[in-house]
């Protein structure tokens, strides 16, 4: 029981802490609302659990023992990474009759910001070395931990789109937005420049 309370704990500080997803969740969140910025949450969710899942089953180790493949998908997801921080910076200011024509991020974007998320992937591999690996039946284990990801990601990133939600009403001047936006974006390329630098 204590190993998966700890799994808790340890899924929760990985899923709920300032990244890349989240950032992206809290501007779906304050520039479209919680509701259309649930599909981004879902697809984050739902890719991550694959993520625990295939690390789960070995990928930890191909991804060990070829490094530079790490490296590759590194560079792609600070390169996709980038060009979202570039969307959200960019975006004009909504308002009651513009917002319905734009389009919050969707199920794939939030699959693929995710799955090229560096921090996704230390976080999943460390979690499955951990609390995976040295338990018998492994497979259980990995189960157990697939689940509990699922839940705590999907509320920990959904708790961020519901603050951005929340700040709506401090966001309907149209500068407080492009601030917000402009702000959300530089903070998300300097997620990015932080993966690697301190990685």
């Amino acid at each position: 029981m204590t190993v998966f309370i700890s799994m808790f704990i340890f899924a929760l500080i990985g899923a709920i802490s300032p990244g890349p997803v989240n950032i992206i969740a809290n501007v779906a969140g304050a520039n479209y609302g919680l509701r259309r910025a649930l599909p981004h949450v879902l697809g984050a969710t739902v890719a991550y659990t694959l993520m625990v899942f295939l690390v789960g089953i070995g990928l930890n180790e191909v991804l060990t023992a070829h490094p530079g493949i790490t490296r590759f998908l590194q560079y792609i997801g600070g390169a996709f990474l980038l060009y979202m921080a570039y969307k959200i910076a960019t975006a004009r200011p909504l308002d009651d009759t513009l917002g319905v024509a734009i389009n919050p991020p969707t199920f794939i974007e939030g699959s693929l910001s995710q799955l090229l998320n560096p921090k996704a992937w230390l976080v999943s591999m460390s979690g499955v070395s951990l609390f995976v690996a040295p338990h018998v039946p492994a497979t259980l284990y990995l189960l157990v931990f697939c689940l509990i990801s699922f839940w705590v990601c999907l509320v920990s990133v959904g708790s961020w789109a519901a603050l951005g939600h929340l700040i709506r009403r401090v966001l309907a001047s149209k500068r407080h937005q492009i601030v917000f936006n402009v702000t959300t974006g530089l903070l998300l390329c300097g997620t990015v420049v932080s993966i690697f630098t301190l990685g």
